[in-house]
């Protein structure tokens, strides 16, 4: 059950491969995130000295009135991933034109997950080009089913 989605990204990227990761969270987050609320919207992902981080990644207190003073909402916050998946998405991230952005946080169980992906910037004219598909998809629907 995915409880927040990043739905620009399957608009603005072609995403290639997708990697499930745990995330470092307190938990006043952690509540926030099951009760709906943050924004993945302009997040992405970044490898440094062998650790993965999320950057801009909008999460707000679970409760405003009890919320510590120093408590950041967009603070960068640490992935856990396997050698072997950092090693690839680091690899992804220096060659040139590829990113690595969050698609969706979702509970597994009892922990919270969040699928990233790496991915490729679409251009403007492949935009425009979905945007044609998806009315010629809704136009073929209506008159099938009218």
């Amino acid at each position: 059950m995915a409880l927040i989605i990043n739905k620009k990204a399957h608009f603005n990227y072609e995403l290639t491969e997708t990697f499930e990761a745990g995330i470092a969270l307190l938990g006043q987050e952690v509540k926030s995130l099951k009760k709906n609320q943050g924004s993945l919207l302009g997040a992405h992902v970044i490898v440094r000295g062998g650790e993965a981080y999320i950057v801009g990644m909008h999460i707000p207190p679970y409760q405003p009135n009890n919320t510590p003073k120093d408590y950041d909402p967009d603070r960068t916050r640490q992935l856990l991933l396997t050698k072997k998946e950092l090693g690839e998405l680091a690899g992804a991230e220096a060659q040139k034109g590829l990113t690595i952005v969050p698609i969706s946080v979702y509970s597994k169980g009892r922990k919270l997950k969040l699928q990233i992906a790496i991915a490729r910037g679409k251009k403007k004219y492949d935009k425009r080009e979905a945007l044609k598909k998806r009315d010629a998809e809704r136009e073929i629907a209506r008159t099938l089913k009218g």
